[in-house]
């Protein structure tokens, strides 16, 4: 698929306007929010836990660093790393969806993580936030949801304090070539059906299965990654290449 030109982008197969490609993100975004862990758990067969466990233990959040969690969803890495970064640290929780931020916003506080946690509804690419403030910034699984990636990604960067890093953490594709039809078949078929089985919303998961093979490779990204500023890139590839973990800094 070529990409899309300065006024569209990618909506899983389909190439449609940046205004269509925000509506359509944030519908589908409402439809699978109260079943979206649930979902990611099956999907994954909870692998999808350990991914975000080896991305903070790589992004090394540190007490009393400031850290912007993007595509925050239902905070599962504000979760991991709100302890490490303590009292005297923060985190902001980020997303554009303002039913998986509350959904997200609850479970911290059944947990009781409230005391440095704070949430603003926003997209990467405006993000509502001052400039040089964060000593990390992460992204899981966002990234291939954001309508315009490189705004996103020089939004990030201008947000980061000098030294500062960015974690990212999103699908690839597997590194042995055997295994990319059998990927391909799981994204495509199996996906929809899991999702029409039980979250009830099987459409919603035919994107989510489109947005992961339509999206660039771990090359593409990291070369992204560099036109928005970032050195110093690191890429390590998980479950065989299925997921890749970027971590990059702002010099």
């Amino acid at each position: 698929m070529s990409p899309p030109d300065a006024e569209r982008a990618c909506f899983g197969f389909e190439e449609v306007s940046r205004t269509e490609h925000r509506h359509r993100i944030g519908r589908v975004f409402s439809d699978v929010a109260s079943r979206y862990d649930l979902m990611n758990d099956c999907m994954s067969l909870g692998l999808h836990r350990l991914w975000k466990r080896f991305a903070v233990q790589l992004a090394r959040p540190r007490r009393g660093e400031r850290v912007l969690d993007l595509a925050a969803g239902t905070c599962d890495l504000a979760a991991l790393i709100a302890p490490r970064v303590g009292a005297e640290g923060l985190v902001l929780a980020c997303d554009r969806n303002p039913r998986m931020l509350s959904l997200g916003r609850d479970r911290m506080l059944r947990r009781g993580l409230v005391s440095n946690l704070r949430y603003v509804v926003g997209a990467a690419e405006d993000l509502p936030c001052r400039e040089g403030v964060f000593h990390l910034a992460t992204i899981a699984f966002g990234l291939r949801n954001m309508t315009d990636r490189a705004a996103a990604l020089r939004g990030v960067y201008a947000r980061l304090r000098p030294g500062g890093r960015l974690l990212v953490l999103e699908f690839s594709r597997p590194r042995p070539r055997f295994l990319r039809p059998a990927w391909r078949a799981y994204c495509l078929s199996c996906l929809p059906r899991l999702g029409a089985w039980i979250a009830g919303d099987g459409p919603s998961y035919r994107y989510l299965g489109e947005s992961v093979l339509s999206f660039p490779g771990a090359a593409r990204i990291a070369g992204e990654l560099e036109r928005a500023g970032f050195r110093e890139l690191r890429r390590h590839a998980l479950a065989g290449g299925v997921v890749t973990a970027h971590l990059a800094w702002k010099l």
